[in-house]
C-alpha cells in the first residue's frame, strides 16, 4: 500500500495525553498492516469512554488499567471487529463492569485469501450503534457515524466539545486503508470518504499513526489517490485483459512484497465498484473494459 517511512517508533504502553479530553495508549502490536501498533484512545477525565481497547495482549490490558487509573468507565466503544481493534473489549469489561458499544458484530465467508486483519469473530457488543447514536460523559460526547468502506460495519466518533474525530482506520495517519471485499467495499469506503470531506472536524486522531492535524486536506488526497487508482486499472484494461496480479505489478512498483496480498484486494475491491458502473466485466480469470 502506499505509505509513509515509519518514525522510530513511539513507546507502548504510556499515557499520551492528546488535548484535555484525549489520551492515547499504543499497544505492542507493530506489523506491516498496523504500522507501530493498534492506539487505544481514552475520552474523558471523570469518568472515561475507552474507544477501541485493541489486541488480546495483557500487557496492553495492564497499561489500560494503569491510565485509567481507577476511574469509571462509562462505556469501551468499538470502531470495527478487527483483531487488531476489538478482542481487548473482553478483558477491559471484566475489569470495569462497562457496557461495549459501537460497531455491529459482522460474520461474512470471504471469496480469497484474506490480507488484512483478521475478523474478531467473538466481538459481541452490548449495544450497536448507529448514524448520530451518541455515548456520553461528564464534559464530553462521542457520536457515531457510519464510515462503511474498511469493513461493513466501520463507525468513526466525533467529539464535538473539541471538533475531534476518532477515525478508525477509515482514514489512518500513515497510509492508505485497506478494503478487501467482501466485507470491505471501494464503493462505500469513497463516499464515506465523501461525508467527512464535508464536515469540519478540527483533527482525526485514527487508530493506527500520528494525529492527522489537516483532515480535510488528507481527505481529498485519500479521494484523489483512489480515483489515480481507478484510471490506473481502466487504462491498464484498455490495452489488454488483465489479471489482478498482473495489475497490481503495474501499478505497485517497489511495493513491500508483505503487502502485495492487500493491494490485490484492494484493486479487487476497485474492480468489483467498476464492474458495479459497467465500466469494467470479468471474462474467466482475467478482466476487460466494458
Amino acid at each position: 500500500m502506499d505509505e509513509t517511512p515509519a518514525p522510530p517508533p513511539p513507546p507502548t504502553g504510556q499515557v499520551i495525553v492528546l488535548e484535555p479530553l484525549v489520551a492515547r495508549v499504543l499497544a505492542p502490536n507493530p506489523s506491516p498492516f498496523t504500522y507501530t501498533g493498534t492506539q487505544t484512545h481514552l475520552v474523558g477525565t471523570a469518568d472515561l469512554a475507552v474507544i477501541d481497547p485493541g489486541p488480546a495482549d495483557a500487557a496492553h490490558h495492564q497499561a489500560l488499567l494503569r491510565a485509567i487509573a481507577g476511574r469509571p468507565v462509562t462505556a469501551i466503544v468499538v470502531t470495527h471487529h478487527h483483531r487488531d481493534h476489538s478482542p481487548g473489549t473482553r478483558a477491559l469489561q471484566a475489569a470495569t463492569g462497562a457496557p461495549i458499544v459501537g460497531a455491529a458484530p459482522v460474520f461474512l465467508a470471504d471469496d480469497g485469501p484474506r490480507a488484512d486483519a483478521a475478523f474478531d469473530t467473538d466481538y459481541s457488543p452490548d449495544r450497536v450503534l448507529i448514524e448520530g447514536d451518541t455515548v456520553a460523559g461528564e464534559g464530553w460526547t462521542l457520536a457515531a457515524i457510519a464510515t462503511p468502506g474498511h469493513t461493513g460495519n466501520h463507525l468513526a466518533f466525533a467529539l464535538p466539545e473539541t471538533g475531534a474525530l476518532f477515525s478508525g482506520d477509515h482514514v489512518m495517519g500513515w497510509s492508505t486503508s485497506i478494503v478487501s471485499p467482501p466485507d470491505g467495499d471501494m464503493g462505500d469506503y469513497m463516499a464515506s470518504l465523501e461525508k467527512l470531506l464535508a464536515r469540519e472536524d478540527r483533527v482525526y486522531y485514527p487508530g493506527h499513526g500520528e494525529a492527522v492535524e489537516r483532515p480535510q486536506r488528507l481527505v481529498r488526497g485519500l479521494l484523489g489517490h483512489r480515483r489515480q487508482r481507478e484510471g490506473q486499472i481502466l487504462r491498464l484494461l484498455a490495452d489488454v485483459p488483465r489479471g489482478i496480479a498482473a495489475m497490481v505489478e503495474k501499478m505497485y512498483v517497489g511495493l513491500d512484497p508483505r503487502l502485495l496480498p492487500a493491494a490485490e484486494r484492494s484493486v479487487l475491491a476497485h474492480l468489483i465498484d467498476l464492474e458495479r458502473r459497467g465500466r469494467v466485466r470479468r471474462d474467466g480469470a482475467v478482466w476487460v473494459a466494458a
